[in-house]
């Protein structure tokens, strides 16, 4: 659901976008806006401060707001392309590399382009400060017993009401708080499948969740996936031909691919799924990162045979050190509430309730508010940056509507992976392509992470390692 505000400025921003409003053209002033659109001045004030904040307006001092000269990519056509190919189930065979890259994830020490988070500066900290003193003071005394193992049922009910606003509903019954979203996906990977099972991924996926399957000696049957989405009649094939039980599927901003999937896609991808009766395990943590102010609606929407199992944290659009997660069973899986409930790790209370003041107190939501133009702004920033870095070289680069992973696909020869040890050793930390799949399809990619602003220190590490990449050319 969007506020009045948000969806006059939509409005406005298609006519810019369309080009009814020109660069340089003078809006109306907020009396005049407020007047024409039947809404009070602060509802005008609100709907030209997104806008602006959107940069497709600036305010000029005493003079009013004017449309922006739209900044066209000059780069769209230059996206990674990848192979088609047809994949059986097999086991993750780069375990071990994959613990080590997650290490060096959360070195300190190193400049980090490669784990995918937002910056310290973009977490509302005061606002998570004064929520958590809140709740605190507004509890219970069977707050401070051991709680609700199934998660407390305020944050259950806040999250219910918040993605209701978004337009789909979720009963706080279904909801299952867990301490992260990975611990989610463990949850059911483990309720759903059994050792030796195969899941069904989508390729180049997160490494992370490759990690996960490996680690619980789960095989992966692959299919093709690229910048524009996922190939639908190879899940189609994997699920009748490969027993797989599961899948395990990000719809919304994929790491590290970026897409987005169209409704028809996922209202297809739910249908898939109840008629194969394989489950579809939906990893929707970056939905709220959305460029555009409406939040992508997830398959588990259009899930009417219960068969999507809906999981995700806030820890990509709020803080990756706040361990909130969640996952969401049917109806038809209540029989296996107390399997889950013994797998899953419970979160302590005071952070549970403080994240439901935060939903309530409308602070949650002027986060992601502001939070989508910066992030927006900055993935554009580094995909300029990389492209000057690169001149001269071709590179494909995903162009993401929401996220902040970048996918970077380099010259044929180059090696991602000797490019990931080589810049370690400049205490650089990137990831190379080699963990998002099996049988080195991706060799000469790797994923940066454009969370944090474009510093000068980030530039220079940029730069090393399109000097490391231009010798590599030259040779």
């Amino acid at each position: 659901m969007m506020f009045h505000y948000q969806s006059l400025a939509e409005s406005i921003k298609d006519k810019i976008v369309q080009g009814e409003l020109s660069a340089g053209q003078k809006l109306i002033s907020l009396r005049q806006f407020a007047k024409l659109n039947h809404v009070s001045l602060n509802t005008a004030t609100r709907c030209y401060e997104l806008l602006e904040a959107q940069g497709f307006v600036s305010v000029k001092n005493k003079s009013g707001y004017f449309v922006n000269l739209l900044k066209k990519h000059q780069h769209d056509a230059d996206l990674p392309q990848h192979p088609d190919f047809n994949a059986s189930p097999r086991e993750i065979s780069n375990l071990e590399l994959q613990m080590e890259i997650q290490q060096a994830s959360i070195n300190s020490r190193l400049i980090h382009l490669g784990s995918v988070q937002i910056s310290p500066n973009h977490v509302p900290v005061q606002a998570i400060r004064k929520s958590i003193q809140r709740a605190l003071k507004n509890s219970k005394p069977e707050d401070f017993l051991y709680s609700d193992k199934q998660g407390h049922l305020h944050l259950r009910q806040a999250l219910s009401d918040h993605w209701a606003e978004d337009g789909f509903y979720l009963s706080p019954e279904d909801i299952y708080i867990s301490n992260g979203c990975m611990p989610a996906l463990s949850v059911m990977v483990q309720t759903l499948t059994e050792v030796g099972d195969s899941v069904i991924v989508p390729t180049p996926n997160f490494n992370g969740q490759l990690q996960l399957l490996g680690s619980l000696k789960r095989k992966i049957v692959e299919i093709p996936a690229d910048t524009q989405g996922i190939d639908l009649d190879s899940l189609e094939r994997a699920m009748q031909q490969s027993e797989a039980k599961a899948c395990l599927i990000t719809a919304n901003f994929q790491n590290p691919l970026g897409f987005c999937l169209s409704h028809a896609e996922k209202e297809k991808i739910a249908q898939l799924a109840a008629k194969y009766q394989c489950y579809v395990i939906e990893d929707d943590i970056y939905a709220e990162c959305s460029f555009s102010l409406q939040r992508p609606l997830p398959i588990k929407h259009w899930d009417q045979d219960g068969y999507v199992i809906f999981c995700g944290s806030v820890s990509k659009s709020l803080s990756s050190a706040y361990r909130v997660g969640w996952f969401c069973i049917p109806k038809s899986l209540n029989a296996l509430k107390a399997q889950l409930i013994s797998k899953n790790v419970s979160v302590n209370t005071p952070l549970q309730l403080g994240l439901a003041d935060l939903i309530y107190s409308r602070a949650y939501r002027d986060h992601l508010l502001k939070l989508k133009p910066k992030i927006s702004l900055q993935v554009e920033q580094y995909r300029d940056y990389l492209f000057k870095a690169f001149e001269g070289i071709k590179i494909g680069l995903s162009q993401p509507q929401g996220g902040y992973a970048l996918w970077m696909q380099m010259p044929t020869h180059i090696d991602g992976l000797a490019l990931y040890y080589y810049a370690k050793q400049q205490g650089i930390n990137i990831v190379p392509g080699e963990v998002f799949g099996e049988e080195s399809r991706y060799k000469n990619c790797i994923r940066l992470n454009a969370g944090h602003e474009l510093s000068e220190e980030l530039k220079k590490a940029i730069d090393v390692l399109a000097d490391w990449v231009r010798a590599q050319c030259v040779v």
